[in-house]
């Protein structure tokens, strides 16, 4: 069964950062649309950041992330980050890594058009 596997999240303060890793199978990494999603307390899941790992596209961050995370990634161990810093409260959430296999990014950035889930990780920022 093919899976995305997460690692990193916890609980920092604000301002603070932390780093996510989501690791994917070599036959998933390629050429695939990945990101980000997180679901607040009572809130809808929502996107982050998504990423092409083939190359030759702009990364999309959601308006409220932009410009205190980015997506970073590396190869070798087929593994996409999400570096975040100036971390706020409202940031707090359950963190899902996210694919879209062997596909582009073009859909819209919505849960029903990924196909593989990481575990998902709890970050929690406290003021």
């Amino acid at each position: 069964q093919v899976h995305l596997v997460e690692s990193g999240g916890g609980s920092v303060q604000a301002g603070g950062s932390l780093r996510l890793a989501c690791a994917a199978p070599e036959v998933v990494y390629g050429s695939s649309c990945m990101g980000w999603f997180r679901q607040r307390p009572g809130k809808e899941r929502e996107g982050v950041a998504k990423f092409y790992t083939g190359g030759g596209s702009t990364t999309y961050y959601a308006d409220s992330v932009k410009g205190r995370f980015t997506i970073s990634q590396d190869n070798a161990k087929n593994t996409l980050y999400l570096q975040m810093n100036s971390l706020k409260p409202e940031d707090t959430a359950v963190y899902y890594c996210a694919a879209r296999a062997r596909r582009s990014c073009t859909a819209p950035f919505s849960p029903q058009y990924f196909d593989l889930w990481g575990q998902g990780t709890q970050v929690t920022v406290s003021s």
